[in-house]
């Protein structure tokens, strides 16, 4: 049984101020719970009687609350809850940008907006092997439950770090590739690419900031098909991701 206080308490995650305090997130169904248990400390757990017994072995030291249904339903986030939600202690990482960016492909995200677009490009960057992703500090919240849920659990396997964006770019050495998509860039299927650097990804909206446009060393355009005929604006921020990192990784 779940208590109402447990419940409230829940239910206050929903706002950044209060997963920040206490350094924690939420996940729902049993999918994105059963990824994520073993990857972070996992404080609690409401979850029906089944889950928990085919579970068991992977609780540790979380509190439980075996709940039905309709208790379920009570604490959850979503319409449709599947059998289990838990609260996880946010990872604290550290990492220098320098290092990363002249070893890895990393991804950097220039006041990303939408929950559900910054956790689409998370699960992106799990399937093509990027590790590290760069957030300014306008970007939204990697804990917001809907941006979590939109990881598929990619969040387990790619590290965000939140950054004043223009600063991490300077401290880059000059020969450290930064490419940034742009309008009036250069056909980035016909340009030369390289292994490691970093790929800013702009706002929905505005595109790159003026202040990181500037630190943009190549600036490349996704061609629409076929050329020059009349077409939507911009393609959305998580599907430009996606065929971006798709031709990196192709190349290499």
């Amino acid at each position: 049984m779940i208590s109402k206080n447990r419940i409230k308490y829940i239910h206050s995650l929903e706002m950044k101020k209060h997963r920040k305090a206490d350094g924690v997130f939420v996940a729902e169904g049993h999918k994105l719970v059963g990824d994520l248990l073993g990857k972070f400390q996992c404080n609690y757990i409401a979850a029906t009687e089944d889950w928990i017994e085919s579970h068991r072995s992977l609780l540790g030291s979380a509190e439980i609350d075996i709940v039905t249904p309709d208790e379920l339903r009570r604490a959850s986030f979503q319409e449709t809850p599947q059998q289990v939600l838990a609260i996880f202690k946010q990872p604290v990482y550290s990492v220098n940008p320098v290092e990363v960016a002249s070893s890895e492909l990393v991804l950097a995200l220039d006041d990303v907006q939408n929950p559900g677009n910054l956790g689409t490009i998370v699960r992106l960057a799990d399937w093509f092997g990027i590790n590290h992703i760069f957030c300014s500090l306008g970007c939204a919240d990697i804990y917001n439950p809907k941006t979590v849920q939109a990881t598929m659990g990619g969040i387990a396997h790619v590290q965000l770090h939140y950054v004043d964006l223009p600063s991490m770019l300077s401290s880059l050495p000059k020969e450290t590739p930064v490419y940034g998509t742009f309008l009036d860039g250069d056909n980035f299927y016909k340009k030369e690419l390289t292994q490691t650097g970093v790929i800013v990804m702009g706002n929905e909206g505005k595109g790159v900031s003026d202040a990181v446009s500037k630190l943009v060393t190549q600036r490349l355009y996704i061609p629409n098909y076929p050329e020059g005929t009349e077409t939507s604006e911009s393609l959305n921020v998580a599907i430009a991701t996606a065929i971006i990192c798709s031709e990196f990784r192709r190349r290499f």
